[in-house]
């Protein structure tokens, strides 16, 4: 058997540190609710206006409308999309 947990088991354990630092803590406020959403909306927000903002720029400056502003705007979307996952994954 390897030393490395399986899934299961590295999900118990998570489970259960979780629990044990409930039992320490409480339950979190409702600041510390908004302030996830508000962390969770910024994770989503910035990489697609960054993908506009650069779309922006390359098609003002090869004169091809919006080209290139769609596909960015999609790709940091989808980008952001997949931060706050991984970050909800790990809460």
């Amino acid at each position: 058997m390897t030393d490395e947990p399986d899934g299961l088991l590295r999900s118990v354990r998570k489970r259960r540190s979780r629990y044990q630092q409930w039992l320490r803590q409480g339950d979190p406020s409702f600041g510390r609710y908004l302030a996830q959403v508000g962390a969770l909306g910024w994770t989503i927000v910035v990489p697609t206006l960054l993908g506009v903002f650069l779309g922006r720029w390359i098609d003002h400056r090869l004169g091809t409308g919006i080209f290139w502003t769609g596909p960015l705007m999609l790709l940091g979307l989808g980008l952001g999309c997949w931060s706050a996952w991984r970050w909800m994954q790990g809460q």
